[in-house]
């Protein structure tokens, strides 16, 4: 599975509910990582850790469940960068990413450590070990993507996105690998240009699975052309051409078999085999029904 954000690790949480979670394999974005006071944060990587390990706060979809934020009051207090929301237990987390990360470690071998510690049975691994960064552009100027995302709550349109550094990123051990030897290559539901490509620009991985043998299923983000939450529809209208099936399959020409798409977008064109249910998952009947569209439909393709 490819994915990144909220909306990656829900989709992850109803695969590895739908079948033996020792048989899913989750390669996360990490061009969303930003360095803060200091620490190296990896967001996407850590929704799906929490998400997965009961440890995510539900209601505001990042972070952990029952959070403090002494640490960033003092932060705030002492005139430091205090926008990007750190809590106290994700401090630590990020204080032991940092530490191991100084050390030499790998960002694969600190996630699956992490992965362990938290009880997780699916495997999670970053797209690559190697330094990459999400730039957005837009008629404001150019941002790192936290910077437009989260510091100026992503207000301005987006122009285009670049991944700094894809051009020599390789992928985290085991990505490639994973790939080769899937029963299915599933996409999240997450946005296209700034969850997805940043995985897809580590050439290597783009190329496993154009060559793939298994069938690729992606789930579009949209439910009557509108995102749950984030700015994937705004981005899709002015980057894609507008928010329909169409247009999230053209994001994936050439690694992508069937599209599920929600019943609000039923009977929209989309150049490709597409499977009409629900694809609100907010509960775990939602999850179930995601799932089970998924799986039924790689099952048909084989």
């Amino acid at each position: 599975m490819l994915a990144g954000g909220l909306g990656g690790s829900r989709f992850a949480r109803a695969i590895a509910e739908a079948i033996d979670p020792a048989e899913l394999t989750i390669v996360g974005n990490v061009g969303d990582d930003v360095e803060v006071l200091g620490l190296h944060v990896s967001p996407d990587l850590d929704t799906i850790l929490y998400t997965l390990s009961g440890r995510l706060d539900e209601a505001k979809g990042w972070g952990r469940a029952g959070e403090t934020w002494h640490a960033l009051e003092t932060v705030a207090e002492l005139d430091g960068e205090a926008w990007f929301r750190l809590g106290d237990r994700d401090l630590g987390l990020h204080l032991v990413r940092t530490d191991a990360l100084r050390r030499g470690e790998r960002l694969s071998a600190v996630t699956a450590r992490l992965a362990r510690a938290f009880g997780l049975e699916p495997a999670l691994l970053p797209a690559t070990d190697d330094r990459l960064r999400t730039w957005v552009a837009t008629p404001a100027g150019d941002f790192p993507f936290q910077e437009w995302f989260v510091r100026r709550q992503h207000r301005d349109e987006v122009d285009g996105v670049r991944f700094d550094g894809a051009g020599d990123a390789r992928p985290a051990p085991g990505v490639v690998e994973a790939i080769e030897r899937s029963d299915l290559i599933a996409i999240a539901p997450s946005n296209p240009f700034v969850s997805i490509a940043p995985i897809l620009a580590v050439a290597a991985i783009r190329e496993a699975i154009e060559r793939r043998r298994a069938p690729a299923v992606a789930v579009s983000p949209l439910i009557g052309g509108k995102t749950v939450r984030g700015p994937a529809d705004r981005m899709l209208a002015r980057l894609a051409g507008g928010t329909g099936p169409q247009h999230v399959t053209d994001c994936y020409k050439g690694l992508i078999d069937a599209l599920v798409i929600d019943e609000a977008d039923e009977g929209e064109e989309a150049g490709i085999r597409t499977i009409v249910t629900r694809t609100l998952m907010s509960d775990a009947e939602g999850r179930r029904r995601v799932a089970e569209a998924v799986l039924e439909t790689a099952g048909a393709l084989r």
